[in-house]
């Protein structure tokens, strides 16, 4: 019963017209695909969903002990998971909503004026990015639009007439505040120094991504299962939910929370913590009749900072790297590969 469906949803989505286009371009894909022989369709379609674990950051303000329980909550979450949720982040409910509203704004824009984001948001030509150009197949898919935006590029928006800067660079300003405050915290309970993120990371490197993920017939990715290549992802999502991850060997559903914002662990933290710290592989999940928003943060490294893992009680996991190497690694491994291998490249 369940393989009948899928089929016949396939058959159903070749007639449709969608924005982006992703129906004409990947026609070929749909065609080819054999639901019965692909497991992780039913994979990514029913899976247990768990809640992350929360962390009041109010507590942070208050007296030690309470200071120092909280610090040392979030750094066993992200040892634990690699991922976590905070709450009473500092950023109100009212910039949160407006952010969201001009981003649904962006997003409603014809195709053909998204492909021109240079002209109709002031943002640099190719921050424009959908599906997946070297996809083979259904799996290798990610079912989703996105603004990749450097904050050097936030800084300097103007309004246009479909667009208001305002509301963007007011969250994005706050969400990198939280994103270095969190990263303090985890390199002081890991023995590390504190400074670090603030003499190392840039504007320049440190980006907004603007998802939104389209309804999508079949169970597809909206995006692949992947880990971040950042030191730390802030992401802010609506309550469609579709996120997973990985705990404990399986894929779980993240229940959406309205108060929270989600963090995450990204590769160069995991390296430059000696695995202290875990890079989970997530994903993001297509809904068959909503669209589902996300925006996400990205905390990095200018290119020539070198990540070196050592720790007073083991031995380096990983080689000394740049970023810059690491970025050039994981884009030939998805050249040639069609997906990013990462840190197990870069290993003593």
């Amino acid at each position: 019963m369940w393989e009948s469906s899928i089929i016949t949803n396939i058959n159903l989505s070749l007639g449709m017209d969608s924005d982006p286009p992703f129906h004409e371009t990947y026609k070929t894909l749909f065609a080819a695909t054999k639901p019965l022989n692909n497991d992780w369709l039913a994979a990514v379609a029913a899976v247990e969903e768990l809640e992350l674990p929360s962390i009041d950051l109010t507590r942070l303000s208050l007296e030690w002990p309470e200071k120092e329980r909280c610090k040392n909550d979030i750094a066993r979450a992200a040892n634990e998971w690699g991922f976590f949720q905070v709450v009473n982040h500092g950023i109100s409910r009212d910039v949160l909503e407006k952010m969201r509203e001009e981003q649904v704004k962006v997003f409603k824009q014809p195709f053909q004026h998204k492909c021109r984001e240079d002209k109709f948001m002031n943002v640099s030509a190719g921050s424009y990015r959908w599906g997946t150009p070297t996809a083979t197949c259904l799996r290798l898919l990610s079912w989703s639009e996105a603004f990749h935006i450097p904050m050097t590029d936030i800084s300097s928006l103007g309004d246009t007439s479909t667009f208001s800067s305002s509301s963007l660079h007011q969250f994005a300003t706050k969400v990198a505040s939280l994103a270095q405050k969190l990263a303090e915290i985890l390199a002081e309970k890991s023995g590390k120094k504190s400074t670090f993120f603030q003499e190392n990371t840039l504007p320049s490197t440190c980006y907004l991504r603007l998802n939104r993920y389209p309804p999508c017939p079949i169970p597809l990715f909206g995006l692949m299962p992947h880990t971040d290549s950042d030191f730390l992802t802030v992401l802010y999502q609506d309550q469609v939910g579709g996120l997973q991850l990985v705990k404990d060997g399986k894929w779980v559903a993240v229940k959406p929370n309205p108060e929270a914002l989600f963090i995450n662990i990204g590769d160069l933290f995991q390296a430059w913590s000696n695995d202290c710290y875990k890079s989970i592989q997530h994903c993001a999940v297509t809904n068959p009749t909503k669209e589902r928003f996300s925006v996400a943060y990205f905390l990095c490294p200018s290119y020539d900072t070198v990540i070196e893992s050592c720790s007073s009680n083991k031995p380096s996991v990983y080689r000394r790297f740049s970023f810059k190497e690491y970025r050039q690694q994981v884009h030939e491994d998805v050249q040639n590969y069609g997906y990013k291998i990462g840190l197990p490249r870069f290993l003593v």
